[in-house]
């Protein structure tokens, strides 16, 4: 993997803001939240704040995944979001481009997830000690050499659609993390987050925010 941190210089792309919540596109290559030292203080939050002084981090997208993220604007938005997220209530759809022909049309990955200590932050499949994951999936189409598939990770476990398809011999392309020997012959890890769905703070009215796919 490429150590040397680069986020993309492009302007914030808003996709929703109100009183309460903001939610942006993210874009591929761009820290979530800053990582530790100077040269990875530049973040999706840091940006958001930026125009939002008030934003409030509820979840986390991975530095190569790009999509949909939600940002609450007042400390009783953050509390309201983030008790959604304990409860599995937001409903999350992702896009992925995956290595070879998946077997099936459709289908449920269940299996447990860890750290991988020795690797971190690499995570792994437990069945001993691991935390449940699971993930729908839907295949949307076949092209030559891989597969696009539509995902719905039931739960949010770090790293999980990327370990789940990895476990299924079906690793996402240009995966820096789990596919490394491939993902130097693409411009990205071929993984967004398209849809996420939750209940507005104010009022608990059921908001649909979506980020085209971009590849």
């Amino acid at each position: 993997m490429n150590d040397i941190y680069a986020p993309p210089d492009i302007p914030l792309e808003i996709l929703h803001d109100d009183h309460e919540i903001v939610v942006v596109n993210k874009p591929e290559g761009l820290l979530s939240v800053p990582g530790k030292g100077e040269h990875l203080a530049d973040c999706l939050e840091a940006r958001v704040r930026a125009v939002f002084p008030t934003a409030l981090t509820v979840h986390r997208l991975d530095r190569d995944t790009s999509g949909v993220m939600v940002w609450a604007l007042t400390p009783y938005a953050q509390r309201h979001i983030n008790l959604q997220f304990e409860k599995r209530r937001p409903k999350k759809t992702y896009v992925a481009r995956v290595h070879g022909s998946v077997e099936g049309d459709e289908g449920t990955v269940d299996l447990p997830m860890i750290v991988d200590w020795p690797n971190r932050p690499l995570q792994k499949i437990c069945h001993e000690m691991g935390k449940p994951a699971v993930t729908n999936w839907k295949v949307i189409k076949r092209l030559d050499g891989e597969t696009r598939l539509r995902m719905f990770p039931q739960t949010g476990r770090s790293h999980q659609l990327r370990v789940h398809c990895l476990s299924m011999g079906n690793p996402i392309i240009g995966d820096p993390f789990y596919a490394p020997e491939t993902a130097a012959e693409y411009p990205r890890m071929m993984l967004h987050s398209e849809v996420l769905e939750l209940h507005h703070p104010d009022g608990g009215q059921r908001h649909r925010f979506r980020a085209k796919v971009p590849f």
